[in-house]
């Protein structure tokens, strides 16, 4: 099963990415994902930025729109875990009763369970998995070997 963290390793390997394509070292896409988290009406900002050009030269503005767009298309970790929880709390008082192995079900169903509405238009008919790895995957009543009801 997929962590919560998962988006972590899935981020390093984008930039790794980056670094190659552009034969560029790592530490320099972190220090212009970096910039993106400082305030553009400050200071710090302008002078980390001026560093990074300088240092990479006519490679800065390629690192800068792709490390733009992989964070823009990441979630949020924040959001992630007040959903999960928003989404746990109803399930809670089931575990006393059923015991700790329900919780792992309730994982797998949440993370494969399909998205049927969302404030981004992408998501909408895809899993949290899919979302993360950007792979379809089966219903998650084939996983467990059931056939899905096929209206003919």
């Amino acid at each position: 099963m997929t962590s919560c963290w998962g988006f972590v390793s899935e981020l390093e390997k984008q930039f790794v990415d980056i670094a190659q394509q552009l034969d560029v070292p790592i530490h320099l896409v972190h220090a212009v994902c970096e910039l993106q988290a400082l305030n553009q009406e400050e200071s710090p900002h302008w002078v980390q930025k001026a560093n990074l050009q300088k240092k990479l030269g006519h490679k800065f503005f390629p690192i800068y729109q792709a490390v733009q767009e992989i964070l823009a298309n990441t979630p949020r970790a924040s959001s992630l875990v007040e959903n999960l929880n928003s989404r746990l709390r109803n399930y809670f008082f089931l575990r006393r009763h059923i015991g700790n192995r329900y919780l792992e079900l309730l994982q797998f169903f949440l993370n494969h369970r399909r998205f049927m509405r969302s404030e981004r238009p992408e998501r909408v008919g895809l899993s949290p998995l899919e979302i993360m790895t950007g792979r379809k995957q089966p219903h998650w009543l084939e996983y467990l070997g059931f056939n899905r009801f096929q209206r003919a």
